[in-house]
């Protein structure tokens, strides 16, 4: 197997693609394909002040390494959430995102969830009733919340998220399965911020297989977190991946052109009648001030409230 572009040997076989390509070659090819997705859906330009979400997981230090050598102005942000499981999941992957920010000399913000508010999202969950079995509706909504704060606080136009294309294809899956309608309809590369308050949050990575960025990470030598979340274990979005995968295997390709015919769908106006009447009941929650449509305070304070009651 030959590298496409120079002849040598290639380390990467990308059936999808029809392509195969060497180190060299591949680590040019993944960041011009980003800047394509950025470009092609108008994410960003260099004039934004970008902030990364990172978990210390593959996709999101590799998107803040390749937005860092395309030049983009790009800080990153870390949640601790205080998932500790066998192998310590939050203390490790802490680690790596701040070891990734130090040999590159870049920025990185931290939120520990139990110093901000005295106590982990698996204890949170447990109080709240939002994690009768797991913590991940509580985690969710916890991150959603902490992520969109401190990008409003720390006066950056743009929050990008490391989201691959088997992240999308497995999300759109389960909510077509299910016709989830409001889902479908803000499921996008780019969710701009259409109320104030709100930052415009962007998926650079939707358009790469998660093969694709563990090889990335691989070849540029990024160490990053192996396993997953504790409680991912049995979740359904792992399932819908699995079946997905399946289907990949007998036809290369297929969940890429299932997303991009989806997106391509919503850009004909698949959408255009349905109206997102929540957008309009929008307001400042009173006590963080972020956005919510709930009737008195936002849905992660009320969460936060039952814990420390």
């Amino acid at each position: 197997m030959r590298c496409r572009k120079c002849g040598q040997k290639a380390v990467v076989n990308m059936r999808q693609h029809k392509l195969a390509l060497c180190k060299e070659h591949y680590l040019e090819w993944v960041p011009a394909q980003v800047e394509r997705t950025i470009l092609r859906y108008r994410l960003f330009t260099h004039e934004d002040k970008l902030i990364v979400a990172v978990s210390g997981g593959k996709d999101s230090l590799s998107l803040w390494d390749i937005l860092w050598r395309l030049g983009y102005q790009a800080e990153g942000l870390y949640i601790g959430l205080g998932i500790h499981g066998e192998t310590g999941y939050s203390e490790t992957s802490r680690k790596l995102a701040e070891q990734f920010a130090i040999q590159r000399s870049l920025n990185l913000r931290i939120v520990d969830v139990l110093e901000e508010y005295g106590s982990t999202i698996p204890d949170i969950a447990a109080k709240s009733n939002r994690g009768r079995n797991k913590p991940c509706a509580a985690c969710g909504l916890a991150k959603r919340h902490i992520m969109n704060q401190a990008a409003r606080i720390g006066n950056f136009t743009v929050l990008a998220t490391g989201h691959n294309l088997d992240d999308e294809a497995a999300i759109l899956f389960g909510n077509t399965l299910h016709w989830a309608s409001s889902y479908l309809i803000r499921q996008a590369p780019l969710l701009e911020a259409d109320a104030e308050g709100l930052i415009r949050k962007v998926k650079p990575l939707c358009r790469m297989y998660e093969r694709e960025m563990a090889a990335y990470a691989l070849l540029r030598g990024i160490d990053y977190v192996y396993e997953e979340c504790p409680f991912a274990t049995g979740s359904t979005t792992i399932y819908y991946k699995e079946l997905l995968n399946k289907l990949e295997a007998e036809q290369p390709g297929a969940k890429l052109n299932f997303y991009l015919t989806f997106l391509q769908a919503k850009e004909g106006g698949l959408f255009n009648e349905k109206v997102d009447s929540a957008r309009e009941l929008l307001h400042n929650c009173p006590q963080c001030g972020e956005p919510t449509t709930a009737p008195t305070l936002c849905a992660f304070c009320n969460m936060i409230g039952k814990t420390s009651a």
